[in-house]
């Protein structure tokens, strides 16, 4: 029997049931997915209301902060350069020999102190002594034949005057004296010259210093070529020590200087912590340093106690001022923002902010306008102070009234 190609299939309740579960599986799992984003979100915002809430538990409900205080005091402060220095001797004697010849004592002991004119190498001088007295025999010879030539040249003007000789023998026997003091003075030429070389054979020093290391052991052979050093003396009292000064702050230094100033200088360790050795300002080199901007300056110190050591680095503080009755206060004090610098003056324990303008620094130490000597400032607690803060300072002292600060100044905004 054919079939209709238009007649559709008869669907039961069986098949419209199987159709309907999988829309009904995807929706539920939709509903739940939504559910669990909700939760996520609700305990994210839990967590997140509860660090804002620690945050802010210091400053809100910490009440007034306790600080350390510090006064501003009325005094004096130093306007110091810093720079870097080497340690340098004022003469360094590095001994050579003058002469030719066999080492026969060395008197010196390595890192000995030694005068000036003490014995230092003592050098062979026999034959040096040989060509001295063979020097000084001409000269004796010539001398006696220079003192026959004067007593006959006397004796000569004698018989001229009562002319029992010509007048040209006389004239030729003056020439000869004149030939003969030249001869004269040519060998004692050569005495000094050959006693200079027998000096030379006994080395001293030509100053007052350390000497270092033995650099010849007796029985060495030494030439005049000076290849050879034979010893260095370093003076160590006085010592200078030379450092620089950068161009833009030369000015105030030659101001000084040309005054008749005398600038102190002190030196400090490798770690600017413990100071070596105080001295004076000596002088400012001829001309600036084009690749570095900066100009040479020496400084003179005693180093009665050995502490500056040659070629020794060492950080320098040179003092170009002094500024009298300034308002000083703590450097910790003192707070910034961006640009502007203010602190915190405290009145009847309460912190008010004002701006200042710091200057001069040292030894943790500042030199500030915009504050007046006696005002009492917070040294500490920042974090927790503002403009009209209530504070505690610490160990139960009451911060003073108005009376006792000075409201001059500006707040910072």
């Amino acid at each position: 029997m054919p079939t209709d190609q238009n007649e559709r299939p008869v669907t039961g309740p069986e098949h419209q049931l199987a159709a309907s579960q999988p829309r009904q599986h995807k929706f539920a799992s939709v509903i739940v997915w939504i559910v669990l984003l909700l939760v996520f979100a609700a305990a994210f915002y839990l967590v997140l209301r509860k660090h804002e809430d620690s945050a802010r538990a210091p400053r809100a409900g910490g009440g007034p902060a306790t600080v350390v205080t510090a006064t501003a005091q009325k005094g004096d402060i130093g306007i110091y350069l810093d720079s870097i220095g080497t340690v340098t001797p004022i003469y360094t004697s590095s001994i050579t020999s003058q002469v030719n010849g066999i080492v026969t004592a060395v008197h010196y002991k390595e890192g000995q102190i030694v005068r000036k004119g003490d014995a230092l190498i003592d050098i062979d001088d026999r034959s040096y002594r040989a060509t001295l007295l063979q020097a000084q025999g001409t000269l004796d010879r010539d001398e006696g034949l220079l003192a026959q030539g004067q007593m006959n040249a006397e004796r000569y003007r004698e018989a001229w005057a009562r002319r029992a000789i010509p007048k040209q023998t006389l004239d030729d026997q003056e020439k000869l004296v004149l030939q003969q003091q030249g001869t004269v003075k040519l060998d004692q030429g050569l005495v000094q010259f050959d006693q200079i070389q027998v000096d030379y054979c006994h080395i001293t020093a030509p100053i007052t210093g350390k000497v270092g290391l033995r650099l010849v052991d007796p029985g060495n052979v030494v030439q005049s070529s000076g290849a050879l050093t034979l010893a260095v003396i370093t003076q160590l009292q006085p010592i200078t020590v030379i450092f620089t000064i950068a161009e833009d702050n030369l000015s105030p230094v030659q101001q000084r200087l040309r005054k008749n100033a005398k600038l102190s200088v002190d030196a400090f360790d490798r770690g600017a912590q413990k100071k070596v050795a105080s001295g004076m300002l000596l002088t400012l080199d001829n001309q600036i340093d084009t690749t570095t901007g900066t100009v040479k300056a020496r400084a003179s110190f005693e180093n009665k106690d050995a502490a500056l050591f040659p070629n020794e680095f060492v950080n320098i503080r040179l003092l170009v001022d002094t500024l009298h009755d300034a308002t000083l206060i703590p450097s910790s004090a003192i707070q910034h923002n961006g640009q502007a610098a203010f602190v915190y003056v405290l009145q009847d324990n309460t912190a008010h902010m004002r701006s200042i303008k710091p200057g001069v620094t040292d030894a943790g130490m500042t030199e500030v306008t915009g504050v007046s000597p006696c005002d009492v400032l917070a040294n500490s607690s920042f974090e927790k102070l503002q403009d009209n803060a209530k504070v505690v300072v610490s160990g139960g002292k009451p911060a003073p009234g108005p009376a006792s600060g000075n409201a001059a100044g500006s707040k910072s905004p």
